[in-house]
């Protein structure tokens, strides 16, 4: 087969990849989760495999201590999170006119100072408008997110549907790898093969270190905001650890939501929300010193730049099933990005002629010691 027909086939696959992703999304929630829990819990099975458990017994041990760990976790949490996101969209109009009056309180002498009364009623008149929107749009989120038919379906189908497809991935997956290697081209065998290799260093170590960074940051904001005080402060702060898997952006939303809170709640005593930021420079530190390097590392090998721009981008084109597939895909391109650089590096295209080809590749012989 010729280069330009290998192309061709290979691009019409990622069409026909991307067409039957849009037109199936709907119903791909509880299968793409339950092919990412098989995945992850996969070298768990290997390894009581190896201690001498059959495939099937080690697949049962393994899901069912992890549906009671969830189901636990769902028990302890559920109530305390569900009272707590009732009365933070009870209060939020409150609190969000609140936090308005002190802002302009404290700034409004500064405005008209430099720009007379009528920049500062133009200012009270846009922070008005702002938080107000702002509120709306977040409480109509917070309810919509259990209001909605269609949200009550995933669940529904998550909770149900996604640990019994996860048991049969996770029993039969060792025999599927077997299957997909037997597909793959022979004269292109050894390449696929570590560049699939080098994918699976990329995502199995980013989800699997970031998983467990997003839950030891979410134990420690919730912890420490409840400490502090803050009203509603695990929920903050659990929300804050699950947004952590998009960079920047979990630590951002925690601080801005527990900080106005810690405001509003404890004006004009300052004690409280200076504490409430501390908590916040604490989880980051932790974040960046130790818990990043030790368990994510540069695993995936993306820029967090790209890495944003995928979640964006797949979760505005197919939803919450996008955004579980970003970070998977966003690792598979960075690899193949890298393979089509090297390639390029080692061709003609970038030496140029024979000559130039040789001279280069006999500098880098000389050059290795």
């Amino acid at each position: 087969m010729t280069l330009q027909r290998q192309i061709g086939f290979w691009l019409g696959s990622l069409l026909v990849f991307v067409l039957l992703l849009v037109m199936l999304r709907d119903v791909l929630l509880p299968f793409i989760a339950a092919l990412a829990l098989a995945y992850l819990l996969d070298p768990l099975a290997d390894r009581l495999e190896r201690m001498g458990m059959n495939r099937l017994a080690a697949t049962i041990v393994i899901l069912v201590v992890f549906l009671l760990l969830f189901v636990l976790v769902l028990v302890l949490l559920v109530p305390l999170l569900g009272q707590q996101l009732a009365g933070l969209v009870a209060r939020l109009p409150s609190d969000a006119a609140k936090l308005q009056a002190i802002v302009l309180e404290r700034g409004a002498p500064w405005i008209e100072r430099f720009g007379g009364e009528k920049l500062t009623q133009e200012a009270q008149n846009s922070l008005g408008n702002l938080v107000g929107e702002a509120t709306k749009w977040v409480g109509g989120l917070l309810q919509s997110l259990w209001s909605g038919g269609t949200a009550i379906i995933g669940v529904f189908s998550l909770l149900v549907l996604t640990p019994v497809i996860a048991f049969y991935l996770l029993a039969d997956w060792d025999r599927m790898v077997e299957t997909v290697d037997g597909w793959l081209p022979l004269d292109h065998r050894d390449t696929i093969r570590g560049l699939l290799h080098e994918m699976d260093l990329a995502i199995a170590g980013f989800l699997r270190g970031q998983a467990l960074v997003c839950l030891l940051l979410g134990t420690f904001y919730a912890i420490g905001l409840s400490l502090v005080g803050v009203n509603f402060g695990a929920l903050i702060g659990i929300i804050s650890g699950f947004l952590s898997f998009i960079p920047y952006v979990g630590s951002l939303t925690g601080l801005v939501l527990s900080v106005g809170v810690a405001i509003v709640q404890f004006w004009p005593d300052w004690t409280w929300p200076v504490a409430t930021l501390g908590v916040f420079l604490a989880g980051q530190f932790l974040e960046g010193n130790i818990f990043q390097p030790k368990f994510v590392g540069d695993s995936i090998g993306v820029h967090p730049v790209w890495l944003m721009f995928a979640l964006l981008a797949f979760g505005s084109l197919f939803g919450f099933v996008g955004l579980l597939l970003a970070v998977p895909l966003a690792a598979v391109i960075g690899v193949l990005c890298r393979f089509a650089l090297r390639q390029y590096l080692a061709s003609r295209l970038y030496y140029g002629s024979d000559a130039a080809h040789a001279a280069q590749a006999k500098a880098r012989r000389d050059a290795k010691p």
